[in-house]
């Protein structure tokens, strides 16, 4: 089955704008399709990430994997890492481990939109057209964003919108 139609915009360009800074992936190469090592089809794990020159004030990073495309109003949330300290640069493959127990001390997942606590790998409907995938990392103007491992995915994003100083975004993407 294929659903025919318009992928949405870049969801970040719909907030206010912010700097941006450096994002790479050994893993992932910027607007190409995704391993499936890194998907339900494989071994689900989350890619490598390094991250540099942050604005100045940056006091923690959020992490989040983002697809605009799902066949849902809102998207789909495959992995948000909250309170990640400033002076972390990178998250090694397999940070997204179910538990939080590879990510820096005070760093925590919330639940991806399936329930997963960690990284949910990318598995769009089989069929359905090429999704995107964005890789983001929120330079916070807080150490702590304020709402905890249970919040859900919408209210980070809310948060953030309020507190983002920059942004670095890498695109993979990926159809099944």
């Amino acid at each position: 089955m294929s659903l025919d139609r318009p992928y949405p915009p870049d969801p970040y360009s719909l907030l206010p704008q912010v700097p941006s800074f450096t994002l790479t992936s050994p893993d992932v190469v910027d607007g190409q399709r995704l391993d499936a090592r890194f998907s339900v089809d494989g071994a689900g794990e989350s890619p490598a990430l390094e991250w540099s020159g942050a604005p100045e004030g940056t006091a923690s990073f959020v992490v989040n994997v983002y697809d605009p495309d799902a066949p849902t109003p809102s998207g789909y949330w495959h992995w948000n890492v909250v309170d990640v300290p400033a002076t972390t640069t990178s998250l090694p493959r397999g940070a997204g481990a179910v538990g939080g127990a590879s990510l820096p001390a005070g760093a925590y997942h919330v639940r991806s939109d399936g329930g997963e606590d960690g990284y949910e790998g990318s598995g769009p409907p089989a069929g359905d057209h090429e999704h995107r995938y964005f890789i983001a990392v929120h330079a916070v103007d807080v150490p702590q964003l304020g709402v905890g491992p249970g919040a859900s995915n919408a209210v980070v994003a809310f948060n953030l919108a309020f507190h983002t100083l920059g942004r670095a975004v890498i695109v993979g993407t990926y159809q099944r």
